[in-house]
């Protein structure tokens, strides 16, 4: 059976007193002996639930046409009267009263909805009579399963005259003291939040049920039901939906993407409500998951309140029990021993104050909050700086709507004020979540530092470390709660979320920076030097901030870094604009109206609706721009959901496939399973003779079959860890798994070394307890290293971004006495006395360092002795016991600084440091007259530059400028798949369709993206906006570049996308080429993305198409074929060798149209073949390679072809740059450890190479 996502209306549900018990009560007031009004027990009276129609004369009717789950049913009321009339009968009563149809007659509910405690939800003070007429009240119910899947009610009770035999109207009739009025719930039941929009419908409903007959409730009552059912829910996005109830136009407005909730709600009135403090504390609890209990004397505001405080935490999720609304039979539940969120009426404050121990009392009304052991919470407060900032942005929102209204004349359109006021509370619904969302971001931010995807571990001891002294006790509760659980394991999921976006958007560029490099450790100097010098203030007041995890952080030289300003530290107590910093641009909603409804209990009718709708959204789409594609999806989604709901399943689909084009993102995956699943044979068959359907059906069963084989993984996947410290003897295996968890380091080549220097002259395995004292001496020199407070005179000698990692005991030397510091950059005394600044030496000036010895008395004491580049004499430094492990250190420093500049790489000086850092560690937990042994097995670059001088090539020097390391987080290298420049942006595909951008000003990261499961094979920038990218899963896929988000694909090709070109047709407009492995060559209109035309070619392993002069040039593995745009060959050319039997195959070509040649390349060749355009029986000129078995890439840069491959002798890649004009080799450059597998040209400046798996790096190259 297909089965359709939830519509707006799940049931309605009529409430109220039982006729008979009315009747009663009505006779006693009659005869004046009815003392007091009684409170009577509440019942179900009545249930609509959708389908309200359905074909009767097709039996194979599978979906009912209403927007609901076709659900088992079960029956409720009948089993009720039945129970109350067998009770009668045993009183010796008969059971006439009971009205005869409602006694037969079986009333079924949707299985999964449960009305047992549904009427004392309705009346939650109780059902009570009056005297008198009472304005009609509405209040809001939430409902949460076993499974934490809530469901919401919107309830109005209004009030009917008690007359005997009937139930009247509260206005008919004379008024007298005998005449009672009995109050009716009427409860509109729906999975999703839509409380303002249920509340107008129900506004409607008592508009209708006022001059109704008795005789005419429930008919009444059925046809607004199975209106309602008739309501499509909006896709997520930019299009609400609005329908006629008369008198007024109700709007549903959609959630603004598949992870955000909906909100129908006026999220301000928390801010009516309480003081900032207050607010603030009420969150705070939430946070920690207290008992929290809120009290008020309206029932509605009770769940408004409720609701705008847990939407506040999001993305946090709230996952302890929460029941907004308790009747007054209900209290018990506050027993509960577990974390929740509830709602009581304020008559019960005292009550359940004195009752119940550790409850955080909230006083809605009054806008207070105490414990239930005292007037105040003593709880731990949100951390200062998160608090200061939200305050000050909230004390610039407009809360009054009337100051919005006062240059604005008196409205006579109630629709058109509905619409004003509804534009108005969007806008300030807006500013209070970005308001909200930056508190959450503030309070959390960082968290993503602490984490190790790949073990899945949160290292939450060093995340509290990097906190403020007076925030550390609101820290331990948080993270210890199941609302922080769940979120990190998004984070480990790496889920890109409104937290993630604004995360990354309010980080200072500095620390952006760094985290883009290495897991920074240390705080900058800057950072250091702007809290003042103390030498002697005790850790425990000192300002202890760690920025980052685990690995020690390089910056780009200082012209890279910005000015010093403090951005992310509030203003305090200024006021500020609300939006300033976190305005996202809005996007234009567009509201598409429902046709008026049909007489919905009729099922023609109903069909006929439903054909209205497609038609009115058919004539939305035509007058949709093609560059509008969010709306145009959006449009799609709506056709697929009442296509689906009409039974054209066929048509359905066709508007669900359209969404791949226009927005991937909100395709309904379960629900075109299931459509897919229910096709009859003879619409199966359909299906397969319509090319784009046959595509869609294949790939639904090849998603399930993904999705099964992922199902065994889930369970694990979901589990976070915390670090903890081992307790039993690890091998190697385990010992790497330990410190990559821990965040000290996650290359596994570096990890061996240390598991070498931790076994020296013991079995080959760790003990703990060695482990342990490792790891505690690691943490302490990282934490002495943040108390180093430099002043202004010391800082501003050094680099912004330069960071604190060592420093020595105070020691005697050449310079003077004081502390000697090392930085990622240079050694300088920090002398004692008056804090100074003495520069003892850059890395890259060193000559010579050496262990020496400095007579004192009659000692000799151990000494470290520099040379430095420019200066006569030496440093030296009585450093005693230190000396042999800091000449270790510097050595190693001074290597890495030297490979770093010859190789243009820094990566080589950030590993430099990480061995220093693990070498001190290693000698302080050793202990041992090994340990400095010991500690020379992590000196890896001081050990290559004395065993293997690697000195590069003064061409490859000169034309070098920098490198990349798109792995730097991994534990392992990843192959550089595919190069593409954009202006300002360099795009990088690395394995299983990770794409990483980086600024091309500063080549730092900017954003990384999942692009698919597969290998991406090829790039193409087709206009200002679109990326496309063909993957090896046969899909192409389209990134925005300005919102960088995937949501776009073309699923034509059945097979693995392998090239893409662009080039305009005879009419001037853009069109795009794609081609894939097994023939298929296509083209596309760039601005509709249609394809125009396929063709298919005969070949072995179709790899690049190209335009040139009217023709297209393919490449293959065994053949280049120039084709026309027809698809017809227009000539085929093959190597001479490939002839006579040779293996060799192209792996690229590369036109030159105003040369008229065709160069060519193979993979297991170190010729560069170049052939006429107009002679391709053989080529007319061959290159020999030096030294090269095989080339990958090929690019044209000026006059120059660039030839990326791999070299014979040491199978290192090359890179061969050739004149186009002599078809001569010019330069050779060697910058990689594997072969060079992507080339591309920026601007014609420079020239980036990617390489393979085992280097994973790319290297800058300057175009001469």
């Amino acid at each position: 059976m297909a089965e359709l996502p939830s519509g707006l209306l799940e049931a309605c549900v009529v409430v109220g007193a039982p006729s008979d018990k009315l009747r009663d009560i009505y006779q006693l007031n009659l005869q004046s002996k009815l003392d007091e009004i009684p409170l009577l027990e509440a019942e179900v009276l009545q249930v609509h639930a959708p389908p309200f129609v359905s074909k009767e004369t097709n039996s194979s009717q599978l979906i009912g046409p209403a927007f609901s789950r076709v659900q088992r049913r079960r029956s409720f009321i009948k089993k009720k009267r039945r129970d109350r009339a067998a009770e009668g009968s045993s009183n010796g009563q008969t059971g006439n009263r009971t009205d005869a149809s409602s006694a037969t007659e079986d009333i079924s509910v949707p299985k999964d909805l449960d009305l047992i405690a549904l009427p004392q939800l309705c009346f939650p003070g109780g059902l009570q009579l009056a005297n008198e007429q009472r304005e009609d009240r509405y209040h809001f119910l939430v409902f949460t399963d076993l499974f934490g899947n809530r469901t919401h009610g919107v309830v109005v009770q209004y009030f009917r005259t008690v007359q005997e035999g009937a139930i009247q109207n509260g206005y008919r009739g004379n008024l007298s003291k005998s005449r009672l009025y009995t109050p009716f719930a009427v409860c509109i039941i729906s999975k999703f939040p839509y409380y303002n929009a249920l509340k107008d419908c129900l506004s409607c409903l008592l508009v209708l049920l006022r001059p109704t007959r008795q005789a005419d409730f429930e008919e009444t009552i059925k046809e607004f039901s199975a209106k309602l059912s008739l309501v499509p829910l909006p896709p997520p996005g930019q299009l609400h939906v609005s329908f006629n109830l008369r008198p007024i136009h109700v709007v549903l407005p959609s959630r603004e993407d598949q992870d955000s909730p909906i909100i129908d709600i006026d999220l301000h009135l928390p801010f009516l409500c309480f003081t900032h403090t207050t607010l603030l504390q009420v969150l705070s609890c939430l946070l920690q998951e207290q008992r929290v209990v809120l009290f008020s004397a309206d029932w509605a505001r009770l769940t408004l309140v409720a609701e705008s405080l847990l939407l506040y935490l999001q993305p946090l999720s709230w996952q302890q029990p929460y029941v907004p609304v308790l009747a007054r039979g209900m209290l018990d539940f506050l027993m509960a021993p577990t974390a929740f969120l509830m709602g009581c009426h304020i008559s019960h404050f005292e009550e359940v104050a004195a009752e119940t121990e550790e409850l955080i009392l909230v006083n809605v009304d009054d806008g207070i909050i105490q414990s239930s052991w005292s007037e105040t919470t003593d709880l731990p407060a949100i951390p200062l700086a998160a608090a200061e900032s939200f305050m000050s942005r909230a004390e610039s929102l407009q809360l009054h709507f009337d100051l919005e209204l006062c240059h604005l004349g008196v409205g006579t359109d109630a629709n058109a004020l509905r619409c004003q006021r509804r534009d108005w509370q969007t806008r300030l619904n807006t500013q209070i979540q970005n308001i909200a969302l930056e508190l959450v971001v503030n309070i959390y931010r960082g968290v993503q530092d602490f984490l190790n995807h790949e073990h899945r571990v949160f290292n939450s001891e060093e995340f509290l470390r990097t906190r403020e002294p007076a925030d550390q006790l609101f820290y331990k509760k948080a993270l210890d709660t199941h609302i922080f659980h769940s979120f990190l394991r998004d984070r480990l999921s790496r889920k890109w979320d409104a937290f993630s976006r604004m995360e990354q958007n309010t980080r200072n560029h500095a620390h952006r920076n760094r985290a883009m490099t290495e897991s920074p450790r240390r705080p900058l100097l800057l950072d250091l030097s702007r809290r003042g010098y103390s030498s002697y203030v005790s850790p425990r007041d000192r300002l202890s901030r760690r920025l980052g995890a685990s690995l020690p952080n390089l910056e780009q030289p200082a012209s890279d870094t910005v000015p010093a300003i403090s951005s992310n530290r509030p203003a305090s107590i200024r006021k500020m604009s609300p939006d300033v910093g976190l305005k996202i641009p809005q996007k234009a909603v567009k509201v598409f109206r429902l046709p008026d409804f049909p007489p919905p209990l009729a099922y023609h009718y109903v069909q006929n609706y439903y054909s209205d709708m497609v038609s009115s959204l058919g004539k939305a789409m035509n007058a949709t721009q093609p560059e509008e594609s969010a709306l145009m999806a959006r449009y799609h989604y709506l056709r697929g959901l009442v296509n689906t709901v009409s039974n054209r399943r066929l048509d359905a689909l066709e508007d669900f496939q359209s969404l791949y084009k226009t927005d991937s993102d909100i395709f309904p995956s379960q629900m075109v399973k299931s459509l897919v699943d229910s096709l009859p044979e003879a619409e199966r068959l359909q299906a397969e003779k319509r090319p784009e359907l046959k595509r869609l059906i294949s790939r639904v069963k090849r998603d399930q079959e993904r999705e099964l084989a992922r199902d065994g993984n889930d369970r694990e996947e979901d589990a976070v860890k915390r670090f903890k410290l081992p307790k039993k003897y690890m091998q190697l295996e385990e010992f790497v798994k330990c410190i990559q968890e821990s965040g000290i380091v996650k290359d596994q080549g570096t990890i061996h070394r240390l598991f070498d220097a931790l076994t020296v002259g013991h079995q080959k395995q760790v003990d703990p307890d060695l482990f342990r004292v490792f790891y505690t001496i690691w943490k302490e020199t990282e934490a002495e290293a943040q108390e180093v407070c430099l002043p202004k005179s010391v800082s501003e000698h050094i680099e912004p971004g330069e960071c604190v990692f060592k420093l020595s005991s105070s020691v005697k030397t050449s310079r003077g006495v004081g502390k000697i510091v090392m930085t990622q950059r240079r050694l300088f005394l920090l002398t004692n006395g008056r804090p100074g600044y003495v520069e003892v030496a850059l890395y890259r000036n060193l000559e010579e360092v050496k262990v020496s010895s400095a007579p004192f008395l009659l000692l000799r004491i151990p000494s470290l002795k520099l040379r430095v580049q420019g200066r006569k004499e030496t440093f030296e430094a009585n450093l005693k016991t230190e000396t042999e492990l800091w000449n270790l250190m510097v050595k190693e420093m001074w290597a890495g600084r030297n490979m770093a500049d010859q190789h243009k790489d820094p990566q080589y000086m950030q590993q430099a440091l990480t061995n220093a850092l693990l070498m001190d560690a290693v000698v302080g937990s050793l202990q041992s007259s090994k340990a400095i042994y010991a500690a020379s097995k992590l000196a890896h670059f001081d050990r290559i530059k004395m065993e293997v001088p690697m000195m590069v090539p003064k061409t490859t020097a000169e034309t070098l400028k920098h490198k990349i390391n798109p792995s730097v987080e991994l534990a392992a290298p990843q192959a550089v798949d595919v190069l593409l420049y954009t202006p300002g942006q360099l795009w990088v595909s690395v394995s299983m369709g990770k794409v990483m951008v980086f600024d091309a000003s500063s080549w730092s990261l900017t954003h990384t993206c999942h692009v698919g499961n597969a290998r991406l094979n090829c790039m193409l920038g087709v206009d200002e906006d679109q990326v496309w990218m063909g993957s090896e899963d046969s899909v192409i896929y389209i990134i925005s570049m300005v919102a960088m988000v995937c949501n776009r694909q073309l699923t034509e090709h059945r097979a693995e996308v392998t090239g893409l070109a662009l080039d305009t047709d005879k009419h001037n407009q853009k069109v795009a080429y794609s081609c894939s492995a097994e023939g298929s060559v296509m083209v596309w209109d760039v601005s509709t993305l249609q394809s125009k035309k396929q063709f298919r070619l005969s070949c072995d392993r179709l790899q690049s198409v190209s335009s040139c002069n009217g023709t297209l040039w393919c490449s293959s593995r065994d053949s280049v074929m120039e084709v026309w745009r027809n698809g017809s060959l227009k000539q085929r050319l093959t190597l001479p060798e490939q002839q006579k039997g040779s293996t060799a195959t192209f792996s690229s070509i590369l036109l030159l149209p105003e040369k008229e040649e065709l160069w060519s390349v193979c993979q297991d060749s170190g010729d560069v073949c170049i052939w006429h355009i107009k002679d391709t029986t053989k080529p007319h000129h061959r290159v020999a390679l030096q030294d090269c078995t095989g080339c990958y890439c090929m690019i044209k840069v000026k006059n120059q072809v660039w030839v990326g491959g791999v070299g014979r002798s040491s199978t290192k890649g090359k890179i061969y740059i050739l004149d186009t004009e002599h078809h001569q080799v010019l330069k050779e450059l060697h910058g990689h450890n594997d072969k060079v597998t992507a080339l591309c040209s920026a601007e014609d400046r420079y020239v980036l190479s990617g390489a393979g798996k085992h280097d994973g790096k790319i290297a800058i190259w300057k175009v001469e």
